[in-house]
């Protein structure tokens, strides 16, 4: 599999710029999560479960709301995130709302040389997987940090999703994850006219090999599910069902839109 020493700086560039627009956005609405409101979706949510008093270290977690807002549901929460600028914007937040959360700068795959503990539950959602090259190195690390019988909970953008062009009229990439995608990215999703042009390294990974790698390393799966429908209006061509609830106009519930796993860490 093709693959690039320097996708780790050209994506944490990528992301450092996107920060101040998305804190910004009306996408991510920063003054409604001050105000009370969380940032978790209904199928997350759901897949939690009670999380008070329970450690949660929460990947690729941006700059926290996510993170936050299981904090103010009583977990004790640490969120990693590769961007610097996103990490500085999470402690803003948790001096803002007087959050115990705390966050660690740090690629996902040198987790284990900066974070000592173990976890009752480690969480990731929502577009956090493509940026990474290598679905068995990111099980490895979930499997390193869940304490045995920990509960790993994962909610993602279905694969299918990636195979269009960004108008969904024609299949333009591989579902499976054959070479690395670089690209120009124009703009941002929670800003789709931002003045901003950057480069971008990604990779898809087809389901199975995101379900054999959790196996593979000790992570027993308990649930996998399928949704017809994205939480967030992050996409061309979307048309609004519900609230909170978009699918793509002219091809409706065809297609996958997410897809969400839980598993848990055998006992030794």
């Amino acid at each position: 599999m093709e693959n690039h020493h320097n996708y780790k700086t050209i994506n944490k560039q990528l992301w450092n710029n996107k920060v101040a627009i998305h804190v910004e956005s009306d996408f991510y609405d920063v003054q409604g999560f001050l105000q009370g409101q969380t940032s978790l979706n209904s199928i997350e949510l759901g897949l939690l479960g009670d999380v008070s008093n329970k450690s949660i270290l929460h990947l690729q977690c941006h700059f926290g709301l996510d993170s936050l807002s299981l904090s103010r549901m009583g977990a004790e929460v640490t969120g990693v995130d590769l961007s610097d600028k996103a990490i500085d914007k999470a402690n803003e937040l948790v001096g803002k709302t007087g959050s115990n959360a705390r966050f660690i700068c740090s690629d996902v795959f040198e987790l284990p040389n900066h974070l000592n503990q173990k976890f009752d539950i480690v969480f990731t959602s929502y577009g956090t997987i493509g940026w990474l090259p290598d679905v068995n190195k990111w099980a490895q690390v979930i499997n390193h940090f869940l304490k045995p019988g920990g509960k790993f909970v994962f909610v993602e953008f279905h694969p299918v999703v990636w195979m269009f062009d960004e108008n969904f009229t024609y299949i333009k990439y591989n579902y499976f994850n054959e070479a690395s995608i670089i690209e120009e990215e124009q703009g941002t999703y929670a800003q789709k006219d931002a003045e901003i042009k950057q480069k971008s390294i990604s990779w898809n990974h087809p389901m199975s090999d995101v379900i054999n790698s959790l196996i593979k390393n000790n992570i027993q799966i308990k649930h996998l599910q399928e949704y017809d429908y994205s939480p967030y209006d992050c996409f061309n061509e979307t048309i609004k069902i519900a609230p909170k609830k978009y699918r793509i106009k002219h091809l409706l519930n065809r297609i996958p839109m997410v897809y969400s796993v839980v598993g848990t860490k055998q006992e030794a």
